[in-house]
């Protein structure tokens, strides 16, 4: 009788393959209250290392970190209206507080636009305070119908990005750069997931933005994934919270605006773009481990595997021993499959009398043996390896299941066949857009005919990048 599989297989249930591999892999459990979720220590050590990579990249575009309060005014949401109307069917709203009803209403943060344009109206006073560029690490609440872990919960985890600048060209500037220079670097060089930057149509765009620039991943099931985004705010939120400067010319001026913002969902991305029906793989360069030595059985292979981790180690390497040969190899050694760790070097007695190790990958998979001595010098090549595979086979899955096509009907059956398709915006318009939207289809995002990011949406040559999406 075949051996049940660990995990649903993809092709067979798309959905239950992610829900077991988050469980099986250890990464997160649902919260006590609907929508809400329990990061795990596995998952949680893979948010950090997206944190780490993400804040040195926020931190190089010059932007500083901050922190700002959870609860928020009503008040403040209502006093842009467009934002107000945008959010207003997410927001969890606390009416009491030390057993008495409060005088206002607070909105338990869905996002910081109105709070943080509070301070800087107050903050800033000449250009000489501008460009200003913060950007805090926070969790937000917005009431999720159809709550899904990682992708969409109810409470999440992520950054934000808020900045003011004297001009509009610096502020498109600004975002800009954020969403080249920061998310797609990120999305590209660390997570491995070849990502399509474009900008949002109207109908897409962020609540209060000018323009929305959009990072969108496809998952190994054909839909899309909106990894992150940046928007230019215009003058919106100056005018509501009158957040203006005095110019070197004398006169009192508006700022402009931008936010920016990555969070919990790129977990969830990272999962349905690599993992396979054996689990998890996860790239090298973001991996928190990206080696594990592990030990058959013997307390000559436990001694050595001790020995090699500390080598490895200081060769750099992010690496842990797994010596715990009181539980059966096979077990340890498919929870680290499942786990995406990219290299296994596995040590047993018939090992060390060759002075050989066994060199298991996780991400072409295969085995061979190696010499301990050459482990070292061996894996960061390895690695790097490995890290371009990833990247290479998300962008053959995105150009191989992305169809050019010159109809809506033709845009609808790319999707629900589970792929992309790219039709002329000129041809789709917003009410193709609409017509889409019946079906559960979307515009992603517009692209120039060359894969560049148009400067308008009626921009000439102008393409809509057309997907169903989670």
């Amino acid at each position: 009788m075949a051996k049940a599989p660990v995990l649903t297989p993809q092709s067979e249930d798309f959905p239950r393959w992610y829900q077991d591999l988050i469980n099986k892999a250890e990464l997160a459990d649902n919260g006590p209250v609907r929508g809400t979720m329990v990061i795990r220590p596995y998952g949680y050590g893979l948010w950090e290392r997206m944190q780490q990579e993400m804040d040195a990249r926020i931190k190089a575009a010059g932007a500083q970190n901050a922190y700002f309060p959870l609860f928020i005014p009503q008040s403040y949401l209502t006093r842009e209206a467009e934002h107000v109307e945008g959010f207003a069917p997410e927001l969890a709203v606390v009416t009491h507080g030390g057993g008495k009803e409060l005088e206002e209403p607070v909105v338990v943060r869905p996002t910081s636009e109105t709070i943080i344009n509070d301070y800087f109206s107050k903050w800033v006073q000449s250009y000489r305070d501008l460009p200003l560029l913060i950007n805090q690490w926070a969790n937000v609440v917005r009431w999720e119908m159809r709550p899904r872990v990682f992708l969409r919960t109810t409470e999440f985890l992520w950054q934000e990005g808020h900045t003011a600048h004297a001009t509009y060209e610096d502020a498109r500037d600004y975002a800009a750069h954020i969403h080249r220079d920061v998310y797609a670097d990120f999305m590209v060089n660390v997570l491995g997931i070849d990502v399509v930057l474009g900008r949002k149509t109207p109908r897409e765009r962020f609540a209060g933005a000018i323009n929305t620039l959009t990072l969108e991943g496809m998952m190994g099931d054909g839909k899309a994934l909106q990894m992150g985004t940046s928007h230019e705010l215009g003058t919106n939120f100056a005018k509501a919270f009158n957040t203006q400067y005095l110019s070197k010319e004398g006169s009192q001026e508006l700022v402009w605006q931008t936010s920016w913002g990555t969070s919990t969902r790129m977990v969830g991305g990272l999962i349905m773009s690599h993992g396979d029906d054996n689990g998890l793989r996860v790239p090298p360069r973001l991996a928190a481990v990206q080696v594990v030595v592990m030990a058959i059985k013997g307390d000559e292979a436990v001694a050595k595997v001790r020995e090699i981790g500390r080598q490895l180690s200081a060769a750099g390497l992010r690496v842990q021993v797994d010596d715990r040969v009181d539980t059966p190899f096979g077990r340890r050694a498919v929870d680290w499959e499942l786990k995406g760790v990219p290299v296994r070097i596995e040590i047993g007695p018939r090992d060390l009398e060759a002075g050989t190790a066994m060199l298991a990958r996780r991400i072409p998979g295969g085995k061979e043996p190696v010499g301990l001595d050459s482990l070292a010098a061996l894996l960061p090549k390895i690695l790097e390896d490995d890290q371009a595979l990833l990247l290479e086979q998300s962008r053959s899955r995105r150009e191989s299941r992305t169809s050019d096509v010159s109809t809506i009907e033709e845009a609808a059956e790319a999707a629900a066949a589970g792929g992309w398709a790219r039709i002329p915006w000129a041809t789709l318009g917003q009410e193709g857009e609409a017509t889409l939207a019946e079906q559960a289809v979307s515009v992603r995002c517009l692209v120039a005919e060359d894969g560049s990011v148009p400067e308008a949406d009626d921009a000439p040559g102008t393409v809509a990048i057309v997907a169903r999406a989670y």
